[in-house]
């Protein structure tokens, strides 16, 4: 046997499954197997942002890559609406985004009520409004604030509380759903 091969496999064949072992471990166990399930791929995701009135149909992740371009993009449209400041979105969080679609059965877009946020815009909400943490997964690209069109905030919680992937936040009364790629963890706001 070729001592560059393993049974069959190179040692780079066997070097990229272990880096992808890795990497998935890093993601919550049942958005991994969420997403395992899909049996895609690529995987896109839609966005209309509700205050700059922007939307973006991105295809972010093909045949096991993430797509540079595509994740500039998605980092623009979910930028600080008050500052205008880009910042990067954790791919975790696209992954969670991408599995709470497929729970749902929809490719409706993502409503985004608020995605990254600069530490000043963050401090500025907190002196506002009640219950905006210290330090929100907003500002480390990790949360994202959402609706779904068709889809009750409810139904929305729903998904995400299923996917177990991090904090789920239900704000009826605002209309939007947080999710976030931290611990798993639930509160209604």
């Amino acid at each position: 046997m070729d001592e560059t091969q393993i049974k069959g496999m190179t040692r780079r064949k066997v070097l990229q499954m272990g880096l992808v072992a890795a990497a998935s471990s890093l993601v919550p166990g049942n958005v991994m197997s969420a997403l395992a399930e899909i049996e895609s791929p690529e995987r896109v995701l839609c966005f209309y942002n509700l205050y700059t009135h922007e939307n973006l149909e991105a295809l972010y992740w093909y045949k096991g890559e993430y797509l540079p371009q595509s994740l500039d993009d998605i980092n623009y449209i979910l930028r600080d609406i008050r500052t205008g400041r880009v910042g990067s979105i954790d791919t975790h969080l696209l992954d969670l985004l991408f599995a709470i679609q497929q729970r749902l059965g929809t490719t409706e877009p993502f409503q985004i009520v608020s995605g990254y946020r600069t530490p000043q815009s963050n401090a500025l909400l907190r002196q506002k409004k009640k219950g905006v943490a210290k330090r929100s997964f907003h500002v480390l690209g990790k949360a994202a604030d959402i609706r779904i069109p068709g889809f009750s905030t409810k139904e929305v919680r729903q998904a995400a509380k299923s996917l177990k992937g991090g904090g789920v936040g239900y704000y009826p009364q605002s209309h939007f759903v947080h999710v976030d790629v931290g611990p798993v963890r639930y509160w209604w706001g």
